[in-house]
């Protein structure tokens, strides 16, 4: 059984991937936790901690299932799971959606709400830093300034990708193919 606060934060997620940021309240939130909003002030204190935790779940939730494996499975080629880390981030499931949703939308409120900015900077940073690692075992014998910008293009068209998906713009399989299309490219430019 999850945590409180876990359960509080799988909730926040759904909520803010429904109503946005901005329609997160703390009273919606509790009932649809199933807690009292006294408890919630308990884990998180005030709204901005409750956003600052769930900016560190989701980030914590995308990484579990674009990484999670079956320990009986062959182990993937470096390009095999850098494709599947990128291309997990673009699957029609409930999770996926929340958590994109979710992702997009505190992204977007950190235009307007200065305390998010530092805690979406670092969570973005150690994605780009995860998408290059993994783009570093592909191409070892890249700087690690090619790298660096290969990652932070391949995930800013990921995120774009993402909400333009989520917005109904771009079918999920055209956002598929293009993110596949980039990651061979970008994988290309490095070899040279």
């Amino acid at each position: 059984m999850a945590s409180r606060s876990t359960q509080i934060l799988e909730a926040a997620a759904r909520v803010i991937a429904r109503r946005g940021v901005r329609g997160l309240r703390v009273e919606e939130l509790a009932a649809e936790a199933g807690v009292s909003t006294a408890l919630i002030y308990y884990h998180f204190k005030d709204r901005t901690g409750i956003l600052r935790q769930t900016l560190e779940f989701i980030s914590d939730r995308a990484e579990r299932y674009t990484t999670n494996r079956d320990p009986d499975a062959e182990p993937l080629s470096p390009r095999e799971e850098l494709d599947q880390t990128l291309l997990l981030e673009l699957l029609d499931t409930t999770e996926v959606r929340e958590n994109s949703s979710a992702w997009g939308e505190l992204r977007a409120s950190a235009v307007f709400e200065p305390e998010l900015r530092e805690d979406l900077a670092r969570a973005t940073l150690t994605w780009v830093q995860e998408v290059a690692a993994l783009l570093g075992q592909v191409r070892p014998m890249a700087p690690a300034v090619a790298l660096a910008g290969a990652a932070e293009r391949l995930t800013a068209l990921l995120e774009g990708l993402s909400m333009r998906w989520l917005s109904g713009t771009l079918p999920i399989a055209h956002a598929r193919t293009l993110m596949s299309d980039a990651i061979d490219a970008e994988v290309e430019r490095l070899s040279h």
